[in-house]
């Protein structure tokens, strides 16, 4: 069951940093108004969550475009959330533009690609509400993927989510040049 906390004042970034390394094995987040989402990762949902990112990592190998991160990373976003998607990608660009302290921390930007893999205890909506904050962020390409429906959701700024039923490849050109998600692993 996620958690969301409303404290007596907002959460630091090293507050944050530190409740992460005391708690392994809870993700650990904070929107722009300062609470805090706590959701623990269950076998099968970290088990999709991996799949995902080593298909990703597996093509962006392949290209050299950019990074790839995992769950447990959190992105300074530019309304002061942090947030973790359960894959992410930057542009190579991007990331070496960084200072090595920002590559340390919390990276102060959103990426250009989120991916989300919903677990039982996260509603759709919940998640769809997410990848709209993704957006105004900054993110370029959001990924909804929900096992239990068998379905795909396509985010982009400006444009109606595209919502595929059990596809079993996902083009994300053009912002992940001939990256083909085949969703149906995580099923």
């Amino acid at each position: 069951m996620a958690l969301a906390l409303q404290l007596s004042h907002p959460v630091t970034e090293e507050e944050l940093r530190r409740l992460s390394e005391l708690n392994p094995g809870y993700q650990l987040e904070r929107t722009a108004e300062g609470r805090l989402w706590v959701s623990p990762t269950g076998g099968q949902s970290g088990r999709r969550s991996l799949l995902l990112a080593y298909q990703l990592a597996r093509w962006n190998e392949e290209t050299g475009l950019g990074v790839v991160f995992d769950a447990s990373t959190g992105f300074r976003m530019p309304d002061g959330s942090i947030l973790s998607p359960d894959a992410a990608w930057l542009a190579l660009k991007r990331w070496e533009g960084l200072s090595e302290a920002e590559k340390e921390g919390f990276p102060p930007l959103a990426p250009d690609a989120a991916f989300e893999v919903r677990s039982p205890s996260q509603s759709p909506e919940e998640l769809r509400t997410k990848m709209g904050l993704y957006l105004r962020n900054g993110v370029r390409l959001g990924v909804l993927v929900d096992p239990y429906a068998r379905t795909v959701e396509v985010f982009r700024p400006g444009q109606e989510p595209l919502r595929l039923e059990d596809p079993e490849a996902v083009p994300l050109d053009p912002e992940l040049p001939g990256f083909l998600l085949r969703p149906r692993a995580l099923w």
